[in-house]
């Protein structure tokens, strides 16, 4: 719809406003995709429009409170699974991009290729380029006027009324209720809001209250786990005390007793080992097992040369009287 302001009289004036009011639409999106895609688009219907009463980044009620905590630190579920399904949609659509497109082919042989001319007109490509010299005159510059100020044409007929004071509305008493309308609403609005905003900061504070006393309690449950916790860590140390201390009065009582059994074992054992070592001759005089085992058995073997020489002379003195012939 397009509504037009003119003058009632007279020529156009140059000071006439022409404004143009159309009924708002919707801009549809541009997506970005191939003709493959779009065709799968227009098969499948027309482009939906989103909602803006469901959209997240329109915020609704009032935009000058405080924004509150949310009741839980944990994300919702529901808000998850959803984010996951539309990221793992997303990858599959660029997968089916990354498939669709179609790539330049791979040049394997880089030297050999070619220039070639792709141009509608082709041209003579030499080592050195012609050049021609041209010269024009030209003339002056004339003073141009300056450009008139566009006034468009004139359409439709000029329409007047007149209205005399009084013959409509009176102002001052129809203006009153519409008056204590919108200030009854303001005010009720107002109202609403601030008992709204009321009610926040009231379940803000039960909030924040809820949030130090679950600390408090925590810090707590974790204080009493750290003294359970060096509680046991003593007295596991002090039971590994008295069990190192046991083993070692048990292994001080073993070697007292070991070293009281060697004692009496031992008091006969080293008499009677030298007693025998004795008599079998481990105990023995130097000088008499010399005399014994080196001086005795000499003068034996010189002995007993010297009688067998004796002997072997007298053996051959004997066998010469016996050769000698008797006169």
């Amino acid at each position: 719809m397009t509504s037009i302001i003119l003058s009632q009289e007279g020529p156009p004036d140059p000071t006439t406003t022409y404004s143009y009011s159309s009924r708002p639409k919707v801009v549809p999106i541009r997506k970005r995709y191939r003709a493959s895609t779009l065709a799968k688009e227009s098969e499948e219907g027309s482009v939906r429009y989103g909602n803006l009463m469901y959209d997240r980044r329109v915020v609704r009620g009032n935009t000058y409170s405080i924004p509150t905590l949310p009741w839980s630190p944990e994300p919702d579920p529901a808000e998850i699974q959803r984010r996951r399904e539309a990221h793992r949609k997303m990858l599959a659509r660029r997968r089916i991009k990354e498939e669709s497109e179609v790539h330049a082919p791979v040049i394997e042989d880089a030297g050999n290729r070619v220039d070639v001319q792709t141009e509608l007109y082709l041209e003579e490509i030499a080592d050195r380029i012609i050049e021609t010299d041209i010269e024009c005159q030209t003339d002056a510059f004339l003073i141009r006027a300056p450009s008139p100020l566009f006034i468009p044409l004139k359409t439709g007929a000029d329409v007047a009324t007149q209205i005399e004071e009084g013959e409509l509305f009176d102002f001052d008493v129809e203006v009153k209720p519409i008056l204590e309308v919108l200030v009854g609403k303001t005010i009720e609005q107002a109202l609403i809001e601030v008992s709204e905003e009321e009610d926040l900061a009231n379940l803000q504070a039960h909030q924040y209250a809820f949030q130090e006393l679950r600390n408090a309690e925590i810090a707590e449950m974790q204080r009493l786990e750290e003294q359970e916790k060096r509680r046991k860590e003593e007295k596991l140390r002090r039971m590994r005390q008295q069990l190192e201390e046991q083993k070692k009065q048990s292994e001080v009582a073993e070697r007292i007793a070991a070293r009281i059994f060697a004692l009496q074992y031992l008091a006969n054992l080293i008499p009677s080992v030298l007693t025998n070592l004795q008599n079998k001759g481990f105990f023995y005089d130097d000088i008499q097992r010399e005399v014994e085992e080196d001086f005795l058995p000499y003068l034996m073997n010189n002995v007993e040369q010297r009688m067998d020489s004796r002997l072997l002379g007298r053996i051959m003195t004997d066998f010469i009287i016996k050769l000698v012939p008797l006169h």
